[in-house]
């Protein structure tokens, strides 16, 4: 225990900020400049955090919440947490940075939102009191809800329904699962339920209705289909925080509550689940193929990459493991920059078809040189973050299940194509109507720092992914063990 509630203040300082904000709704550069201040006092927070997690273990925050239920206020922060925490406080200056002038009318109310939504996940990688979990859990829709369906495009207000009713639904069993233990008089807190699982037909029941809620969020085939939406009708910003945090959010929540949970139920279903992740993984990518919107084959690249991921999940291999959680901060860099230089084309020439660009690397030579990383970066390019991650996948999976391990090989490779197709349909190739307009504008000093953070971090764990699997180690090692924090 520590004396100052530094895991409530992370909690609440995204949210506190963005309130903040609001009272200046009538100034959009000082509302600007306020949730800017609050984003990147969270993400310093989050760095002094360091040296305490590698020196004394996990964060932990506890008191008695709801005593007649026994439900406790209970946060704690070990290595995995902290490195989704810090993802995620990046993600949220990046996210604000993104926005400065892409977001024009109602600025207060959507750096509000997208704070909010930091609070939230930020929250859901703390807690570990089950209801306290359920509470961040849920509280995720709304914030990624208005922001979908306020500030983004065309069929915003669609996509916006489709992602609510998709989550409600694949929440509402979890609920039930929720009640049916809180009713039984057990102790919520993770640890006392991973350390006495349900017994017996009622494991499985809990166990599907878990899974049922974290696989919409991930999301895995076929619960997938809200995502290319939500990605495609979102704002760039919204984007960058579904593919970099709330898609993490539901692979995070199957790692640290559905498996140590129900141990039993997750091992006789997991060849069925790490099916679904390889079955994903195929048809994403060849649904990415066929895209004509470049924001919508990122997308289903996104679907993509989480079907990998969910594959390793549930090889039940340590080394796989560690690969998955490489995967979820790669992911976040690799797609979410992606998705950022998506909404970039949008921004100068209000299109995102292919077919409108082609050859803008004569127009924008600095543009086409980030969209080459980026692009080479996801397809698993050695000496790049995705790489480190694909290896330990494949080296991991392929003790347990081999054929399974050479199939997803070849799903990565296919994985090649859409990326091929996405450099010709924007960078190289021939040049489109747009391209030759006098709307092709290089990027600015703004557009080129928020690259140049991406690409650094994804260098840097390509190159020495040391400090990250240091991190994760005991963690993993623990809920390998079955004693999660």
């Amino acid at each position: 225990m520590h004396d100052f509630p530094l895991l409530t203040a992370l909690i609440l300082l995204p949210l506190l900020g963005g309130l903040a904000g609001l009272f200046f709704h009538r100034q959009p550069a000082q509302a600007r400049f306020i949730c800017l201040t609050a984003a990147l006092a969270e993400l310093a927070l989050a760095l002094v955090l360091l040296p305490r997690v590698l020196a004394a273990g996990p964060l932990v925050e506890r008191f008695d919440w709801i005593p007649l239920l026994r439900v406790q206020y209970s946060l704690a922060m070990d290595g995995l947490s902290y490195v989704l925490v810090l993802l995620t406080a990046l993600l949220g200056v990046l996210g604000i940075l993104t926005s400065w002038r892409e977001i024009r009318e109602g600025v207060a109310v959507f750096h509000c939102l997208l704070l909010a939504a930091l609070s939230t996940a930020i929250g859901v990688f703390l807690a570990r009191d089950l209801l306290l979990f359920y509470l961040f859990w849920e509280a995720q829709l709304i914030p990624m809800f208005f922001l979908i369906g306020r500030f983004g495009h065309e069929r915003r207000r669609y996509a916006a329904l489709k992602f609510f009713v998709f989550s409600m639904v694949g929440g509402l069993p979890m609920l039930l699962a929720v009640v049916w233990l809180m009713l039984t008089g057990v102790n919520p807190s993770l640890a006392a339920l991973a350390a006495s699982p349900v017994p017996g037909a009622m494991q499985g029941w809990c166990a599907a209705a878990f899974i049922l809620a974290f696989a919409v969020k991930t999301p895995l085939l076929p619960v997938h289909t809200w995502l290319p939406d939500a990605h495609t009708q979102a704002p760039t910003a919204g984007s960058l925080l579904l593919a970099g945090v709330l898609l993490k959010t539901g692979a995070y929540a199957m790692l640290r509550w559905a498996i140590p949970l129900f141990p039993q139920a997750v091992a006789a279903a997991a060849p069925w689940l790490a099916g679904l992740g390889l079955a994903g993984l195929f048809y994403a990518s060849w649904t990415a193929l066929a895209q004509k919107d470049a924001k919508r084959l990122v997308a289903y690249s996104s679907v993509a990459h989480m079907g990998l991921l969910t594959f390793a999940l549930f090889a039940h291999d340590r080394t796989a493991l560690s690969g998955a959680v490489v995967m979820m901060v790669s992911h976040a860099l690799t797609t979410g920059a992606l998705f950022v230089m998506a909404g970039m084309l949008a921004e100068r020439f209000h299109s995102r078809q292919l077919s409108d660009f082609g050859g803008l690397w004569g127009k924008m030579p600095v543009y086409g040189a980030f969209m080459v990383f980026f692009a080479v970066a996801s397809a698993g390019l050695p000496g790049l973050s995705n790489f480190v991650g694909e290896l330990m996948i494949m080296l991991g999976s392929f003790k347990v299940y081999p054929a399974g391990a050479s199939l997803a090989f070849f799903g990565i490779v296919v994985g090649l194509a859409y990326v091929l197709r996405l450099l010709r349909g924007t960078v190289l190739g021939q040049p489109g109507l747009l391209t030759e307009s006098g709307k092709a504008v290089d990027l600015d000093g703004r557009e080129i720092l928020i690259l140049s953070v991406f690409a650094l971090a994804v260098l840097l764990i390509g190159v020495h992914p040391g400090p990250l699997l240091d991190l994760i180690r005991e963690p993993l090692n623990a809920l390998a063990a079955g004693r999660p924090v």
